[in-house]
Order: structure tokens, then C-alpha cells, then sequence
């Protein structure tokens, strides 16, 4: 599986960085697997109208962390992946979530509510002796 890399302008997070967590995302999700190549440098660059530079920063922190190799000639590998729960359990709680944003844009939440009430929500959810609800 190829991945497909998007920016976020409106995030504050710098390109590089967004290019890796894309891909440790995609490594935690098991959408990426040791063996699948990312796109070249030149792909991503063509794709996302970005510096060169750019992706290859971010494939050298990746790179530095063990998630992938380059292979002179033949492009850059996943090298492990960062999989967590089966596919199945994650497709359910994907599914289940996709459920819950519909509901909140029906109830008229913008982007940004709904990131702030998820983010919440999220960070108490750590809280054991905090109430979640």
C-alpha cells in the first residue's frame, strides 16, 4: 500500500512534521506494513507542491527513529511497523467515530468544536478518578 500524504495549512504544524506523523500514523493503523515503500521524494514533491528539502527531512527523522530505510536507487521502506489493536477492532472503533462526528456536525459543531470538545474529552479520559462525562 502506497501512502498518500495531505497538508493541513490551518494546523501550526510544520510540513515535515506532518509528513511524519502521517506516516507513524499510518504505521500505527496498520494501513503501512514493513516492506511497503513510500513515495519519493520527487513524488511528494509533485503531489504536494513542497520543497524537496522538505521530505527529505522528514524521511531522515523517520529514518533516525528506525521506521524506515533508504535504499539508494530503489526508494525508502517501512522497516516496523507500530501496529496496535487487530484491524478489525480498529475498523469498528473507526466506524464508530465516523458515527459520532456525523452526530456533532448535526448538532452544529464546526472543525475547531469539534476538535476542542474531542481533545477534552480525550485528555480526560487519562484521568482515572475524573469524571469523563
Amino acid at each position: 500500500m502506497m501512502i498518500e500524504f495531505f497538508l493541513d495549512e490551518r494546523s501550526g504544524v510544520t510540513t515535515y512534521l506532518q509528513l511524519v506523523q502521517q506516516v507513524r500514523d499510518a504505521l500505527r493503523l496498520g494501513m503501512l506494513q514493513p516492506g511497503d515503500r513510500l513515495p519519493t521524494a520527487r513524488e511528494v514533491v509533485a503531489d504536494l507542491a513542497i520543497n524537496p528539502n522538505t521530505v527529505r527531512k522528514a524521511y531522515g527523522l523517520l529514518e533516525d527513529e528506525g521506521l524506515v530505510t533508504g535504499r539508494p536507487g530503489l526508494g525508502t521502506f517501512v522497516t516496523r511497523s507500530l501496529a496496535g489493536p487487530s484491524p478489525d477492532s480498529q475498523a469498528v472503533l473507526g466506524r464508530s467515530l465516523l458515527d459520532w462526528l456525523k452526530s456533532a456536525r448535526a448538532a452544529g459543531l464546526d472543525d475547531d468544536s469539534i476538535l476542542a470538545l474531542f481533545m477534552t474529552k480525550f485528555r480526560a479520559s487519562d484521568r482515572s478518578d475524573e469524571d469523563v462525562a
